[in-house]
């Protein structure tokens, strides 16, 4: 492997013992520390977490009580075709900027974050039920804010130098299965723009941008897992950067409109 793309193998471990219901206002820096404590580990220095967005967003409020919706026209007419609940595409179309797709069962919307996604990220799942009703979640307001403060607080509080992702699950157009993707990103460069590096063969690259935050938001979903696993944050581990790609959010992987084939 060149110098430049330096990782030979990596080390990634989820985080026990994170209480499955976290509130409004939770320390949710705590509760990582004090569940790798519990596993005899600690953060290193370079240590990248990849954090779920669920529990990002019930720590910051980002909930809504599905019996205190009152659906629109619009919401009425996206239901009628997509066969969800009226109040469930409120909340919907309340968080987002654009309807991309509607069909049976699917309501694809630009978020208000900018992430393009199915039902803009909002859903019930491992959400608990407040005095007998459905409550949604919704996608933390900045994502790249929401990991920016959990990365000062853990190296506050432990003196390490780390990263933060904040990852999704997401489907894509043209293949099925969801896979893990960043939707926030601290301390780590989330492309390696490596247009104009040779290939093998000495051909220049025209097109290669890798997206690294995906790539290692997606490799964590392995152990964290997508249902019922109750594991929402994992630990990588051994992962170094290529030299000179530049620490960005997240939202620098979303595609400029001008350049969006589908719309």
């Amino acid at each position: 492997m060149d110098k430049e793309s330096p990782n030979h193998s990596l080390r990634i471990f989820a985080v026990q013992g994170i209480p499955r219901a976290v509130q409004p206002g939770d320390d949710l820096a705590g509760m990582i520390l004090d569940g790798l404590a519990r596993m005899d580990e600690a953060l290193e220095d370079g240590d990248i977490l990849v954090v779920a967005q669920k529990v990002v967003s019930k720590a910051e409020g980002r909930l809504v009580r599905l019996d205190q919706v009152v659906p629109g026209p619009r919401a009425r007419e996206l239901a009628a075709i997509t066969g969800k609940d009226p109040r469930h595409v409120q909340v919907i179309l309340d968080d987002s900027h654009e309807v991309i797709r509607a069909g049976p069962g699917l309501l694809i919307v630009e978020q208000r974050a900018g992430w393009i996604c199915a039902h803009g990220g909002v859903d019930r799942s491992n959400v608990p039920l407040e005095e007998g009703h459905e409550v949604l979640a919704l996608l933390p307001v900045d994502p790249d804010a929401s990991a920016a403060r959990l990365r000062e607080t853990l190296q506050a509080r432990t003196g390490h130098r780390v990263a933060v992702l904040i990852s999704d699950s997401h489907g894509r157009p043209w293949r099925l299965g969801t896979v893990g993707v960043c939707i926030g990103c601290a301390g780590l460069p989330p492309l390696w723009d490596q247009r104009g590096r040779r290939d093998l063969y000495g051909y220049e690259l025209l097109a290669s941008e890798e997206c690294i935050a995906d790539e290692l938001a997606a490799a964590a979903s392995l152990v964290m897992g997508q249902s019922d696993e109750g594991r929402p944050v994992a630990v990588v581990r051994g992962y170094r950067p290529p030299p000179g790609a530049a620490i960005r959010p997240a939202t620098a992987i979303q595609r400029p409109r001008e350049r969006d084939a589908f719309r």
